[in-house]
């Protein structure tokens, strides 16, 4: 299964972005499921009409997003979203821990803050 992208030449929006932003949504939502393989860089770009470097500028910033992973010669896949997300996550939280720690903040009271940012993007 190839994604499905259509690249419109007349937006204002660069085609790589376009391809990239089109198959990070469909790994999000599920349409290419963790594990797919994706087209080569030369073949999808070929199937789209674009030049190479296109595809493989899209390619580098899904990896650079955790979206895809490339498995040298085996190919690039879908990479599972919960450990990138997770990854990122943990980076966030211990940003957050390092700088409350520097303003002399208490655990307790850093916890709180955290609880509470937490609850208002959340909504609970």
């Amino acid at each position: 299964m190839t994604p499905k992208i259509i690249v419109d030449p007349d937006s204002g929006i660069a085609p790589y972005e376009q391809v990239r932003a089109q198959i990070s949504e469909q790994a999000r939502s599920g349409v290419l499921p963790v594990g797919h393989r994706l087209p080569t860089v030369r073949g999808f770009a070929e199937e789209l009409g674009l030049a190479a470097n296109t595809v493989a500028k899209a390619y580098r910033a899904l990896e650079a997003d955790g979206v895809i992973e490339t498995r040298g010669r085996n190919g690039t896949f879908v990479a599972a979203a919960g450990d990138t997300a997770d990854r990122h996550g943990a980076a966030a939280a211990r940003e957050y821990a390092e700088q409350v720690r520097r303003l002399g903040l208490s655990r307790a009271r850093s916890l709180e803050l955290a609880q509470d940012a937490v609850r208002a993007v959340f909504g609970d």
